[in-house]
């Protein structure tokens, strides 16, 4: 099956880590595995890589894997880059999201939480056996900062999701077992906001992790990774929430990380940071997206054991495949006609700022869809939503509806495309094959992000100079990079460069930023590069949400999108939703120790 490289099947077997469902804090007691057989160097690299697969995250999620670090339902589909795709009856819950009907009792939401509390608790028993084990292993640190790194992560995860006032839970909580449902309210009733909790687990991991891993090790958290989490955490603690969740100005501690990380910071196999030299060989699992230099925080992927389809763990492209062009699927998640329209650019190559007064690129005026390709678009497009009439990969041209998408009327005429595997691919054994099978990284964070990032830092202190070079860094690859098609006749503009490239499937054009009067325009223009660079990785509700943006723009997606799909969209978007509900079920067995969280009081 897909799994992270360093894992072992004797490994999870050995842990037999129950699900958490409804009592995701009445935790097994520390002692209900073996100690005997934990609390040596071999037993607790077992329990380590346990804590390590929830970076693959399906806990509670079976093969949906909604779960999953991806976020490609609460980042994308929530977030307006993507559909739901499939029929609006399946997976009602799903449905729920990408209408913004949803509620506390969602189970999308709950497997979420569940799946948060699951790595914390593998992280948490992680730390508990080393301190069991004495004298038995010669590396204690460098173990507990690896699990201190993935319930960082996993913390930081329950804090975007649900916001900063939830329970954090201790290794004291954890090894107490009879009682270990953590408040997230003082006895005064006020919010316990677990922002320092988090930041003091990732600074740990910092300190304990080496730089670097041998051949065979590069799964395995470093102290850089920590570094670049740490800096993603400041980041959003600055960030505004509408004025909620505890926010507090960490700019310059995010600045200085990221900083450090540019100047100096490597990948598990030594290499200096850097942007991959073309967009596209970040999604190409042919082996060349894997360790490009830009992957800063990875889960490293491989192919093996029997499991089909089990990509769905990490990013899901497998249950929203085409049809028509052979590689089966089930026709989720399926990029937005609004998401797609803003890649569309000005006479400069740069982002235009009326993308939605025109109508969707691809039409289906009379039982065929149509795309326009002469409007001129930014060439990272087509490597983020697959379009009829342009190359799927390798897989050729859909030229035919029947196939391409489940219901257009549900979904509409795109699909995901960045994250699917190559036709050349799907050889060897019947597990590589698969439709949900490959073996391309999932990239976490990439530098780009780390520049982006500081670029953001840059902004907030007015040193837009610095913020026009690195967005104009990240916009500059794009140029490098676009997809082929001779016979379509179209052409790249290459105003990075000053050339025009023949052999485009569609019209790409891309150009740099000249300068920015003030603050605004700098942030405009940093917003409308994170969508495009990130699209379709999960990063969209998150960035909006943070800036307290997101019932405007949802809203205006609402308007928009709605006019394809009449009555699929219910009330509008409520301004205090910037953080998703903690689950009902939670609260209720929770006994009045978690109260739900401010914005869905």
């Amino acid at each position: 099956m897909k799994k992270a490289i360093i894992y072992s099947a004797m490994a999870l077997a050995t842990l037999s880590m129950s699900s958490c469902g409804d009592s995701f804090l009445v935790l097994d007691p520390a002692g209900s595995v073996s100690e005997g057989t934990l609390t040596t160097a071999e037993g607790i690299d077992m329990v380590l890589t346990g804590a390590y697969s929830s970076l693959n995250n399906m806990n509670q999620t079976g093969w949906m894997g909604y779960a999953a670090l991806s976020n490609y339902c609460f980042g994308d589909v929530a977030g307006a880059d993507a559909n739901k795709g499939s029929q609006s009856s399946d997976q009602s819950d799903f449905t729920a999201i990408e209408v913004y009907q949803f509620s506390s009792a969602n189970s999308y939401i709950a497997g979420k939480w569940a799946a948060v509390y699951e790595a914390v608790k593998r992280a948490n028993n992680v730390i508990d056996m080393v301190g069991k084990a004495g004298d038995k292993i010669a590396n204690p640190d460098q173990i507990i900062g690896q699990a201190e790194f993935i319930k960082g992560v996993w913390m930081f995860e329950g804090i975007r999701m649900f916001g900063a006032a939830i329970p954090y839970v201790t290794l004291e909580d954890y090894q107490a077992a009879t009682d270990p449902q953590v408040s997230n309210v003082d006895e005064s009733g006020n919010y316990v906001y677990i922002w320092s909790q988090v930041e003091a687990d990732l600074k740990s991991a910092a300190s304990k992790l080496p730089a670097t891993w041998p051949a065979g090790q590069y799964g395995r958290a470093t102290s850089w990774m920590a570094k670049a989490m740490l800096a993603k955490l400041y980041v959003y603690w600055s960030s505004p929430f509408n004025g909620k969740n505890a926010s507090a100005n960490h700019w310059s501690d995010a600045k200085n990380l990221l900083d450090d990380i540019i100047n100096n910071g490597v990948d598990a196999k030594g290499q200096k940071y850097k942007l991959a030299e073309k967009y596209g060989d970040l999604f190409n699992n042919a082996g060349t997206s894997d360790w490009t230099g830009e992957s800063v925080f990875d889960v490293q992927l491989t192919i093996s054991g029997t499991q089909t389809d089990s990509n769905a763990a990490v990013y899901s492209p497998a249950i929203g495949t085409p049809g028509a062009l052979g590689l089966g699927g089930w026709g989720f998640y399926q990029p937005t006609y609004e998401f797609v329209n803003s890649f569309m650019v000005d006479d400069n190559g740069l982002p235009l700022a009326n993308y939605t007064n025109h109508e969707p690129l691809t039409t289906i005026p009379s039982g065929t869809p149509v795309t326009d390709l002469d409007t001129p678009v930014d060439p990272r497009l087509d490597f983020c939503a697959g379009r009829f009439g342009v190359p799927f990969l390798d897989y050729g041209i859909p030229t035919e509806l029947n196939g391409w998408v489940r219901d257009y009327t549900n979904g509409g005429l795109q699909m995901n495309i960045k994250y699917q595997h190559r036709k050349a691919d799907r050889g060897g054994t019947a597990v590589a094959t698969a439709i949900g099978s490959n073996a391309a990284n999932y990239h976490v964070i990439r530098f780009a992000d780390i520049l982006l990032m500081r670029a953001e830092c840059a902004i907030q202190e007015g040193d837009l100079s610095t913020a026009l070079t690195l967005i104009n860094q990240v916009r500059a690859r794009a140029a490098n990079d676009f997809v082929e098609n001779a016979a379509a006749g179209k052409v790249l503009e290459d105003k990075v460069n000053g050339k025009t490239v023949t052999g485009a499937a569609a019209h790409y054009k891309i150009g740099l930023y000249t300068g920015f009067a003030n603050a605004t325009e700098a942030t405009t223009a940093l917003k409308r590069e994170m969508r495009a660079e990130f699209g379709m990785e999960g990063h969209r509700w998150f960035d909006i949400a943070r800036w307290g943006e997101a019932a405007a723009v949802l809203n205006a997606y609402r308007a928009y999108e709605g006019k394809y799909f009449p009555g699929k969209f219910g009330n509008e978007y409520n301004v205090n939703w910037v953080t998703y509900p903690i689950p009902f079920s939670t609260i209720q067995t929770a006994m009045g120790r978690i109260v739900q969280n401010e914005n869905w009081k």
